[in-house]
C-alpha cells in the first residue's frame, strides 16, 4: 500500500475557507431565491473592488464560476465564494438579510471597515 492510496480524495480537491460569515436568515433569504430561479448551480459571491466614495465597495451576487484561488465556505447547502485578494478585507464579515421598515435586503457588518460612506455602499 502506497502514501497515496491513504490519502482522502477530498483532500486536494477541497478549496480553502475564507472568514467570512452567512446568518442563517441570510441562507434561508439566497435558498429561496434561488429557487426562485429554478437553478441549482449558482453560489454566493461576495468581493470587493475599487470604488465608491470611501474607497472600496462591496459586490454580492450570484455567481456559477468557481475561478482559482477563490476560498469557499457552505452554510446549510449554500456555498459562499469570496476570491482570495477581497479575503483580507472581508475576514470577519457578517452577511445577514434585513426585512423591515426601516431596511430591506442584504446587509455586511464589517469589522475590517475603518470608515464609510453615508449611503453605506463603500468603506475604507
Amino acid at each position: 500500500m502506497s502514501e497515496l492510496d491513504t490519502q482522502t480524495p477530498d483532500a486536494a480537491t477541497e478549496a480553502p475557507a475564507h472568514g467570512v460569515v452567512l446568518t442563517d436568515v441570510a441562507s434561508t433569504k439566497v435558498k429561496s431565491l434561488l429557487e426562485q430561479e429554478g437553478r441549482d448551480d449558482l453560489r454566493l459571491r461576495v468581493g470587493v473592488q475599487p470604488g465608491g466614495c470611501s474607497g472600496l465597495i462591496y459586490q454580492l451576487y450570484f455567481d456559477e464560476r468557481t475561478l482559482d484561488g477563490d476560498l469557499v465556505r457552505d452554510f446549510d447547502g449554500v456555498e459562499v465564494v469570496v476570491d482570495r485578494m477581497s479575503s483580507p478585507y472581508l475576514e470577519g464579515a457578517t452577511i445577514d438579510f434585513a426585512d423591515t421598515i426601516e431596511k430591506q435586503g442584504f446587509t455586511i457588518d464589517n469589522p475590517n471597515a475603518g470608515s464609510s460612506c453615508a449611503c453605506g455602499d463603500s468603506f475604507s
